[in-house]
């Protein structure tokens, strides 16, 4: 049976059958879409961001190295996909059409694509998602017309980034998937164990809880390795009196509420516990101006005034949020807004953003304290539930 009869078989039991949300709220999605697409003169938007296509049709797999698209026009949602990902492509996608290749035969990808866009003048893209392959799109201009692509990679993100009520819902048990694991991992820190032993336990606690394949593994760090952004658990033997930085996110349904938390194999001493109420600080000063109406700058530049004094000895990465949903490794950031200075987007109600406060003494320690939010009316308020304290990691 080739891939074609299997899909065809597939879809007489199983169609649709793991379709994340309701179909009212796809056709919500698309409709919002699609009426963007017109205020802008556009006849098709084509998608190849993995989370783009998961928000439009559902449609989701561990396998996002190959190429997929999303061809969306006023009338059509048609999804193309590698000839593997057929039977995930049946069971989790609401389109009207799925259209394969072969894995092994990359030239079956253009001929179809350029059939569906053709017809269109005006085409949108995504010049920079990382899904949106070079060999793809030089062969699409050469058969279609160059001049007919535009960048239309906003369009998509101002739509994403404020989240409905069921997509709330998916942020809230990813939220208390997260807890349960860095609850797990932080009760079973001891001098003497290794960053893996810790990132092991809270890996085992987040799958037992429920979490999906996550867009990021648990990532475990010590001593003077949270001095350096961005590293991983690497077989460290945890010491007595030193820090330990811990960042979960679990997946449910792709969507990912992160949150950070810090804990100390003793005493937490005077910098550390400093650090600590500077992290709180920043915290409640971003979530007051987190309101609608404030502009993503307004709470950035509130939020730098507190790091001035210490700018010289703390290292920050200059965003002080950035959004969440569902989303695909390598990353559980959706892309669609951060919080940083320039930035001058209105917060609106129901956006969500991890807010990262992680402050650190290049190559000699760190402090990491964060949760993920939701705006309301009054400010942001915890999706996760971080109590901003330093654990404190005992031998008993």
């Amino acid at each position: 049976m080739d891939y074609q009869h299997y899909r065809t078989a597939l879809a007489e039991t199983l169609a649709q059958s793991e379709l994340p949300f309701a179909p009212s709220e796809y056709q919500t999605r698309l409709d919002k879409v699609r009426y963007a697409m017109a205020q802008r003169g556009l006849d098709a938007l084509l998608l190849t961001d993995p989370a783009d296509i998961n928000y439009l049709t559902g449609y989701h797999t561990f396998e996002v190295s190959v190429h997929a698209c999303l061809v969306c026009t006023p009338t059509q949602l048609v999804l193309q996909v590698a000839s593997i990902e057929t039977g995930a492509a049946v069971v989790t996608a609401r389109v009207d059409e799925i259209i394969g290749y072969r894995w092994e035969s990359l030239d079956e990808i253009i001929t179809p694509l350029a059939d569906l866009l053709t017809p269109c003048e005006q085409i949108g893209i995504d010049g920079w998602s990382s899904g949106l392959r070079v060999g793809v799109m030089d062969a699409l201009a050469r058969s279609v017309s160059k001049e007919r692509f535009c960048e239309a990679g906003d369009l998509l993100d101002t739509i994403r980034i404020v989240k409905s009520s069921a997509e709330l819902e998916m942020l809230s048990e990813s939220a208390r998937i997260t807890a349960a694991g860095l609850e797990a991992a932080m009760a079973a820190i001891r001098p003497g164990m290794t960053d893996n032993d810790i990132a092991a336990i809270g890996a085992k606690a987040l799958l037992e809880n429920g979490s999906e394949f996550m867009s990021l593994q648990p990532i475990v760090t010590s001593g003077h390795r949270i001095g350096v952004i961005h590293v991983n658990h690497k077989r460290r033997v945890i010491q007595p009196n030193e820090p330990i930085f811990l960042e979960f996110g679990a997946a449910y349904q792709r969507y990912t509420a992160p949150m950070m938390r810090t804990a100390v194999t003793g005493k937490p001493n005077a910098e550390l516990t400093a650090t600590r109420d500077l992290c709180r600080s920043l915290f409640e000063t971003l979530c007051s101006h987190m309101k609608p109406g404030n502009t993503f700058d307004n709470a950035a530049r509130a939020a730098d005034a507190l790091l001035a004094p210490t700018r010289d000895q703390l290292f920050f990465s200059g965003v002080f949020g950035y959004a969440v949903g569902a989303q695909f490794p390598p990353s559980w950031v959706e892309g669609t807004g951060y919080i940083a200075q320039g930035l001058h987007r209105p917060f609106e109600e129901n956006m969500v953003f991890h807010l990262p406060l992680c402050l650190r003494v290049p190559g000699q320690w760190g402090v990491g304290l964060s949760d993920t939010v939701v705006v309301t009316q009054h400010g942001a308020e915890p999706l996760t539930n971080n109590d901003w304290q330093l654990y404190q990691a005992t031998d008993q």
